[in-house]
């Protein structure tokens, strides 16, 4: 496999011990409500992840099985998203986590997070090729049921109100409400998930970034004060990993725009 892009910051500071990361899992994981594993092997993939080195959370993810296939699956999905430059390998790499995770439902259908990763794994790759195209092929009905499932099952997944909130503005802000509806999205539906995440993780920047996204993509420019507020609170974020870090520089650029 190509070598990853390396993580562009400093992130001497989110070197975690198996000790330390027990002692922070709590606030590490509030948006993924991922469980502390017990596997040793796990938890070395998980400091991986928190530093920075995405390729090697992936590897020592998909090495160790079990609960590490989800590292590797958040290792490559946080990796193509912010990181991977080229747009072709940043495909493959959703359809990759997609079938992981489906492979996980199968073998663990009460884990919220094999619904959760393929359900953004499939959210990323239907904005890639454009949310239509994603609606024409069913993928937004694969998405929402994903996404509902992950909540079912974890009540308190702030990262899954999160992408639920961003499945009903992406819908409604590219195909209309009219649309929308035969999709099952609805404006409601999608700030209230926005608001929901921020109340269960409210130190979370991307959840601040993507309800200031869907607030203007679901009622407009009437908005547009208070998402400039989102994105002023999300670049004073203080990260405690290096995904923390990444959502962080992406609301100062946006403010520097």
């Amino acid at each position: 496999m190509a070598k990853w892009t390396a993580f562009p910051y400093d992130s001497s500071a989110f070197v975690y011990t198996p000790a330390t990361l027990k002692k922070h899992w709590a606030r590490l994981h509030a948006g993924d409500a991922e469980p502390f594993p017990k596997d040793a092997a796990v938890q070395q993939a998980w400091i991986h992840f928190h530093a920075g080195e995405f390729q090697a959370a992936y590897d020592a993810g998909l090495a160790a099985g079990g609960a590490g296939i989800t590292v590797a699956n958040k290792a490559q999905g946080i990796y193509a998203n912010y990181l991977e430059k080229k747009e072709k390998a940043k495909l493959e790499m959703f359809l990759e986590i997609s079938e992981r995770a489906e492979s996980l439902q199968a073998e663990e259908p009460k884990n919220p997070n094999a619904w959760y990763w393929q359900a953004y794994a499939l959210g990323r790759y239907g904005q890639g090729i454009s949310v239509a195209k994603a609606l024409a092929q069913g993928l937004g009905s694969k998405v929402k049921n994903a996404l509902e499932t992950t909540i079912t099952l974890a009540p308190k997944h702030a990262d899954a109100h999160i992408a639920l909130g961003a499945f009903h503005a992406e819908v409604i802000d590219k195909v209309g409400k009219l649309l929308g509806r035969t999709q099952g999205a609805d404006t409601a539906t999608g700030l209230k998930m926005f608001e929901q995440a921020l109340k269960l993780n409210p130190s979370s920047a991307i959840a601040m970034i993507e309800r200031a996204n869907g607030l203007v993509m679901l009622e407009g420019d009437k908005r547009m004060k208070e998402a400039e507020k989102l994105y002023a609170d999300a670049a004073a974020c203080e990260a405690m990993d290096a995904m923390e870090l990444l959502d962080i520089e992406l609301a100062r650029e946006e403010l520097e725009d």
